[in-house]
C-alpha cells in the first residue's frame, strides 16, 4: 500500500510504500516537517488527522513525540465515572486518542531499511526482523518504529523466567512473557499426565516450554500468527526442545486429543486497538469461549483443559463469575479445582493508574476443568481463598452455593 506525501515547496507529490504492523490504512494527508515546526503546531495538526513526514533530527523528532503525548495527556479529565465498566470504556477512549495523535508522526526509511534523519540510530536489524528486508522508499510511524527498536532489544536480550531457569526471547509482535503469575501457576499446578499436551495460543512458546521442562513428553503448540510460530519455535530450539514440539498454525485446536489441554487466552472481552493489544483484548471473549465450547473433543478420558484466566474483566464489570462458570457448564465440563495468585506487576500497585481499584483486587486463576460427569456438580461456584503464593482448592460440592463470588 502506498501513500502520497505533499511537498510545501512544490506541486507534486512523492509516493512511498507504508508499513504498519497494525494494519492501520495510511493517512489521507500527510506534509513535510521539519526542526522548525512547534510541538503546539504539531499538535493542532495531529488533532486534525494530518500526518507529519518528519525531515530533520531524530533526536528532536522523539522529543516532538513526547511533547504531543504530555499534550494529549493533560487534555482536561472528565468526571469521575459511575461504574468500573465506564471508568474502562473511558480509559480506552483516552488510549484511543494518544495513539492516534502519536500516530500521526511519521518518519521515513530508505532502501536498505536505512532511516535518513540526522542522528538516526542503526536500525536495519531490527527493520528487516519485523518486515524483512526494504527495496523501496517506505513510511512509517515514529511511535511503531520506536516499538521496532524496543522489540528487537527484547528479542536480543530476552526475559529471564525464573520457573524456566533460563530466558525467552519474544519477537516483534508478539506478546513478552513479563508477568510471571501466570507462568508460575502452569509451573507448579500437579500434572494429570506427562506424555502429552497441547499449548493453545503459544505465543512466546514460554507455556510449551515450562510444561516441557517439567517433564511431559511432547507438546503440541498452536497459533495462528505466523510471527508468534517462528518465535515459539526460535525458543523451543534455543532451550533444545526443538525434538519434543509440534507447531501447528491453526484456530485453537490441533486434531486429536490429549490428556493436559492447557490456553490462557487474552484476559479482557475488549476490542484491540494494534496487533500486540490481541494478547490482551479479544472482543467477545471469542478465544476463551472458543477453548472452552471445543475442549470436550480434544480431552482424552479424565484429561483436564487448564485455563489461565485473570478476573481483571469481573472487577471492571467486562464480565460476570457467573457468565464464566455458565460457559464452563454450557460446554459438558465440570470444575475439578482451582489455584489462585495475585499480581506482582508495578501497575498493581500504581494509585495513580485511573484503574487501581481494580487491578489492585485481581486475582490470576488456573482452572482445572475436566468433561462433566454423568451427574455434573452444578452447585460447584469455583470458590477458594486467594494469596500471593497461590491457593488450591480441590473440586467438590458445597451445599447452598450460589455460582458466584
Amino acid at each position: 500500500m502506498t501513500v502520497a506525501v505533499r511537498r510545501p515547496d512544490r506541486a507534486d507529490v512523492v509516493p512511498a510504500r507504508w508499513w504498519s504492523a497494525n494494519g492501520t490504512p495510511p493517512p489521507r494527508d500527510i506534509v513535510l516537517v521539519g526542526d522548525e515546526l512547534s510541538a503546539d503546531a504539531a499538535f493542532r495538526l495531529a488533532e486534525a488527522n494530518t500526518a507529519l513526514l518528519w525531515r530533520g533530527d531524530f533526536h528532536n523528532a522523539r522529543q516532538l513525540l513526547n511533547a504531543l503525548g504530555r499534550r494529549v495527556d493533560r487534555s482536561r479529565p472528565p468526571a469521575p465515572a459511575a461504574t468500573p465498566a465506564e471508568a474502562f470504556a473511558r480509559y480506552r477512549t483516552r488510549q484511543a486518542r494518544r495513539a492516534r495523535v502519536l500516530g500521526r508522526l511519521l518518519v521515513p526509511v530508505e532502501p536498505g531499511n536505512v532511516v535518513p534523519l540526522r542522528r538516526a540510530p542503526d536500525v536495519r536489524a531490527a527493520l528487516s526482523e519485523a518486515y524483512g528486508p526494504a527495496t523501496e522508499r517506505t513510511v512509517l510511524t515514529l511511535r511503531e518504529l520506536l516499538g521496532v527498536v524496543s522489540a528487537h532489544e527484547w528479542r536480543r536480550t530476552g526475559v529471564e523466567i525464573a520457573s524456566l531457569g533460563a530466558r525467552i526471547h519474544p519477537h516483534f509482535g508478539v506478546f513478552s512473557p513479563l508477568r510471571s503469575e501466570y507462568v508460575d501457576l502452569v509451573a507448579n499446578e500437579p500434572l494429570p499426565a506427562r506424555d502429552l499436551a497441547f499449548d493453545i495460543g503459544t505465543g512466546s512458546g514460554v507455556l510449551a516450554a515450562v510444561l516441557l521442562r517439567r517433564g511431559v513428553g511432547s507438546v503440541v503448540a498452536t497459533d495462528r500468527e505466523d510471527r508468534a510460530l517462528a518465535c515459539a519455535r526460535d525458543n523451543l530450539t534455543r532451550l533444545g526442545y526443538a525434538e519434543r514440539t509440534r507447531l501447528v498454525r491453526t484456530d485453537l485446536y490441533p486434531p486429536g486429543r490429549a490428556p493436559l489441554v492447557v490456553c490462557n487466552p487474552p484476559w479482557l472481552p475488549a476490542r484491540p486497538h494494534s496487533a500486540l493489544e490481541r494478547a490482551v483484548y479479544d472482543p467477545g471473549g471469542r478465544m476463551t469461549h472458543g477453548f472452552l465450547d471445543r475442549l470436550a473433543k480434544h480431552l482424552t478420558p479424565d484429561g483436564e483443559g487448564w485455563l489461565v484466566l485473570s478476573d481483571l474483566a469481573e472487577r471492571l464489570g467486562l464480565r460476570s463469575r457467573d457468565e464464566l462458570l455458565s460457559s464452563i457448564g454450557r460446554a459438558g465440563l465440570e470444575v475439578r479445582g482451582r489455584s489462585d495468585t495475585r499480581p506482582r506487576h508495578p501497575r498493581a500497585a500504581d494509585e495513580g493508574d485511573p484503574l487501581h481499584a481494580a487491578r489492585s483486587a485481581e486475582v490470576v486463576s488456573l482452572w482445572r476443568l475436566g468433561v462433566a460427569r454423568k451427574q455434573p456438580r452444578s452447585n460447584w461456584s469455583g470458590q477458594t481463598s486467594s494469596s500471593r503464593s497461590g491457593a488450591r482448592t480441590a473440586a467438590r460440592p458445597r451445599s447452598g452455593s450460589t455460582g458466584s463470588e
